[in-house]
């Protein structure tokens, strides 16, 4: 069993009188920042001065240096920019200005995993990944509340490793909900292997086809959307507040039996072979090889692959029934 830490097993004393420099001020960038600062946290932030969050980042509040004054101002650098731009940022503008025992501090193992950042021996190198978008960490801190995270030690020069991202995850909220000790490589693959075979790649796919069948038999595209895309918030809404069997029991007899005969049929173990297959492919590094290799054209071949998606006909009929719905104006 893994090893899952709540609020009144971590301190946070050993954040007192140290400085935690957030660089990135995206998503997670934002709503790690103002939970660590609203828990007592010496926050700062390190930007690019070109870049549009600058004036943002102070408007809320914060103390904002380059990305380098941050590093030399900063016990912790907590690194939450892209995957494909971190190595560059971390070689110009963090590796020169580091000391020994700082920490570096990241949300996602990808860089560190496959070596695309190599830390000096004399840093403590950690994670603290908040199982949520950034805007739902904010939200629920807000509540009094948090959401799950996963913390990892890569390195612990110092000793003091593991409390420090403990203590950086209690700050965040996290370990309201409770925190669980992982390790880089597991929380880096399982991470990519989620995203691909369910929860991006395989849910669009599973939409868009069953979308596409509905209205190949003469169905309205309308209904279509509705059936297979609508309708998998609901049940989404439902798995997660109460589970696969919580779930059953909230939909008709009807779905039940056709959902629990049709649906292993349909998402049957050729499919499962063929997750398993790509799972291989993180696994063994060759995505990270493929990504890592665009990195220079990253925006033009994202461009390219989310076209043919943004002109499929199921997000035409999605605005409009979006719209319909008061989501869109």
């Amino acid at each position: 069993m893994v090893k899952v830490y709540y609020d009144d097993e971590v301190s946070m004393d050993i954040l007192k009188d140290k400085t935690v420099a957030v660089i990135g001020y995206g998503n997670q960038g934002e709503a790690q920042a103002k939970n660590m600062r609203d828990s007592g946290v010496h926050v700062i932030l390190g930007l690019r001065p070109s870049g549009s969050s600058w004036k943002r980042a102070e408007k809320d509040g914060f103390e904002v240096y380059t990305i380098e004054e941050a590093v030399k101002r900063a016990d912790i650098v907590h690194i939450l920019i892209p995957d494909l731009v971190q190595p560059k940022v971390y070689r110009e503008h963090i590796e020169p200005y580091l000391r020994e025992g700082q920490a570096l501090g990241f949300s996602h193992g990808f860089n560190i995993h496959y070596k695309q950042i190599v830390p000096p021996e004399y840093v403590d190198v950690i994670m603290v990944a908040p199982k949520s978008p950034g805007k739902r960490v904010r939200e629920k801190y807000l509540e009094g509340f948090g959401v799950p995270a996963l913390v990892a030690v890569y390195q612990d020069y110092t000793g003091n490793a593991k409390d420090l991202a403990l203590a950086m995850a209690k700050a965040i909220g996290c370990t309201r909900a409770g925190v669980i000790e992982t390790t880089f490589k597991d929380e880096t693959e399982s991470d990519l292997i989620g995203e691909q075979l369910v929860l991006v790649g395989g849910l669009i796919e599973l939409i868009k086809k069953g979308f596409e069948v509905l209205v190949e038999l003469g169905y309205p595209p309308e209904l279509a959307y509705f059936e297979a895309c609508n309708e998998a918030k609901l049940i989404m809404d439902l798995i997660y507040e109460r589970g696969f069997t919580g779930m059953l029991k909230a939909v008709s007899d009807t779905a039940k039996y056709g959902g629990l005969t049709v649906g292993p049929k349909v998402i049957d173990d050729h499919v499962k072979e063929n997750m398993k297959k790509f799972a291989e492919r993180v696994r063994s590094g060759e995505f990270a090889k493929e990504w890592i290799s665009k990195a220079d054209k990253a925006s033009e071949v994202l461009e390219e692959l989310m076209k043919p998606i943004e002109e499929h006909e199921i997000e035409k009929v999605g605005r409009f029934i979006r719209k319909m719905s008061g989501l869109e104006r």
